[in-house]
């Protein structure tokens, strides 16, 4: 709004109360004006309390002083009290222990969204803190002791797959490289492929004798690149077996697959095809998933023992886990049986399954028919659990209304007044809110506003028509009725309320007529002409002055 616009509304007011409400609000256009922007902190997990953050209020632009009139409050969805501000300096600090792990799993990056929000004028701001990485979590494995079975005749350079260690940190601190004890039959092979998946095996070096060893224990030991550096350990039982010479080999040692989520049960998902060079029953193949494979996979999957097929056994979930890591086995049925291995990397693709939320908060109704355009109603926030295109999701308001919304933040909205209100055109608006997603087909949401406009005395009382003639006898007594007239006013409760007044000639020093509640009294029977002025009630709602009409009358 143009300051002259705000000054030509001042001068036209009367009464105090008028420019204090004006004041009021062009305040209010200023602060949202300057609410929209976002401020940024860093924060380490693992922070003691009351570790100092940012100095949120006047990095905000709020003057400490106002903090506690203005309500000042943070809220964090799903994020409880591990961020405060101390409302008597303005400063963000560490409130509860904050684990970056716990709050955001391995994901490359971790923030608390904070949306801090004032009153007096209504004002909200982002801000977003992001939570560091320290290496406080050593390289783990699953097992405490691997066993590898080796028979004595394998040639060198033969490959056993190994299970790597995982580090719940992110980054350098999750980076880990592994040695083995020193081995003059074994050493470590350990490759990485296009996405960062580490895979390890132990390398056969020289012919393993059964009969002269038929174990080797091993230390496999991982190390992460944090600093200071942090290591896991795991023990290595290799069992040389005897018989057998040749093990079923896969066509590849790792597989790629890609399958839907809420893929039916029973889906194929890949099937395995390996060989085996020997004859008979040492050359029969039998499928099963590694010893290795956890739970979790087995309650998805399930092999085929003889066809190798793996197929789907219960729901597969996008946002819950997105990639499966399934070691296969394939085992000839000679005495003693050898075995061959492949990895098969599952990688779930995500469906438009989840419908987006909307949840509306901090509702300013009703709104005034006189209220200034970017008047804040409701703020507006949307979500979708969905991944890439299938969770992005844009707001939308209808029917064609005087309002209109407007983007704060990524998936935040204000409802704000787009054009004048008119409370006697239109005395409230019912307004739907939608948030569609970008999936294909999209899905999408609605949350209905009921919109009330509050009256203002803005409109005039009205007669029927401007002007009557009314015939009256002469010689009437005093206090006989003549006529009577009616005014009605398009505003609402009080000021609907009308009174009549009447503005007459005289004869002398006779009074012709008087006026009661619309009714036209004889008070001398002379004719004369008269001017009637009807008016609402004296009351003044909201300090505007009453509205008058008139009209003319001849007898």
């Amino acid at each position: 709004m143009e300051i002259k616009q705000v000054l030509d509304m001042v001068i036209t007011l009367e009464g105090r109360l008028g420019y204090q409400y004006l004041l009021l609000s062009l305040l209010l256009l200023a602060a949202w004006e300057e609410g929209s922007g976002q401020v940024q902190y860093s924060v380490a997990e693992e922070s003691k309390h009351g570790t100092f953050v940012g100095r949120i209020a006047q990095d905000l632009g709020l003057e400490l002083a106002e903090l506690v009139p203005r309500l000042f409050r943070v809220a964090s969805k799903g994020h409880g009290d591990l961020l405060e501000v101390n409302l008597q300096n303005g400063i963000l600090f560490v409130n509860s222990r904050i684990d970056r792990e716990e709050l955001c799993g391995r994901s490359a990056e971790c923030s608390i969204h904070l949306e801090v929000i004032v009153d007096r004028p209504l004002q909200v701001f982002h801000v977003e803190v992001e939570v560091k990485d320290i290496n406080d979590n050593a390289p783990v494995f699953r097992l405490k002791e691997q066993r590898v079975l080796i028979y004595e005749s394998r040639l060198p350079d033969s490959m056993f797959p190994l299970e790597g260690a995982s580090d719940a940190d992110v980054g350098s601190n999750s980076l880990l490289t592994y040695k083995l004890s020193s081995s003059e039959y074994f050493a470590l092979d350990v490759k990485t492929n296009s996405d960062d998946n580490t895979q390890i095996g132990l390398v056969l070096r020289k012919s393993l004798d059964r009969e002269e060893a038929p174990e080797h224990n091993l230390l496999l030991t991982a190390t992460d690149e944090g600093k200071p550096e942090l290591t896991g350990t795991v023990q290595l039982l290799v069992t040389v077996l005897d018989v057998n010479d040749n093990a079923p080999i896969f066509e590849q040692t790792e597989y790629e697959v890609r399958i839907f989520e809420n893929s039916g049960n029973g889906t194929i998902v890949i099937r395995l095809n390996a060989s085996d060079r020997d004859e008979g029953v040492n050359g029969e193949i039998s499928y099963s998933f590694n010893s290795l494979v956890p739970t979790m996979v087995r309650d998805r999957f399930r092999i085929d023992p003889n066809t190798g097929e793996i197929v789907t056994k219960g729901n597969l979930d996008f946002e819950k886990l997105n990639l499966y890591k399934i070691r296969v086995d394939a085992t000839d049925k000679g005495h003693p049986p050898m075995a061959g291995h492949c990895t098969v990397l599952l990688k779930v693709l995500d469906k438009n399954d989840n419908v987006p939320q909307i949840a509306l908060t901090s509702l300013s109704l009703p709104i005034r028919e006189d209220a200034q355009l970017g008047t804040v109603i409701a703020l507006i926030s949307v979500s979708d659990l969905d991944f890439g295109a299938n969770g992005q999701v844009t707001c939308s308001l209808t029917p064609h209304v005087p309002f209109k919304l407007v983007s704060t933040f990524k998936n935040y909205y204000s409802l704000v007044l787009d054009s004048a209100l008119d409370r006697e055109s239109v005395s409230d608006y019912a307004l739907v809110v939608t948030a569609r997603d970008a999936g294909s087909p999209s899905l999408s949401a609605t949350a209905s506003v009921s919109v009330e406009v509050a009256d203002v005395n803005d409109n005039a009382p009205a007669f029927a028509q401007p002007e009557y003639t009314v015939f009256v006898k002469e010689n009437n007594p005093p206090g006989c009725h003549i006529f009577t007239v009616s005014a009605r006013d398009a505003d609402a409760q009080e000021n609907a309320l009308v009174s009549y007044s009447l503005v007459e000639r005289r004869v002398g020093e006779r009074a012709l007529s008087s006026y009661r509640g619309g009714e036209l009294v004889v008070l001398a029977a002379e004719a004369a002409e008269g001017v009637l002025r009807g008016g609402p009630a004296q009351d003044r709602p909201h300090g505007l002055q009453p509205q008058s009409s008139t009209l003319s009358g001849s007898w």
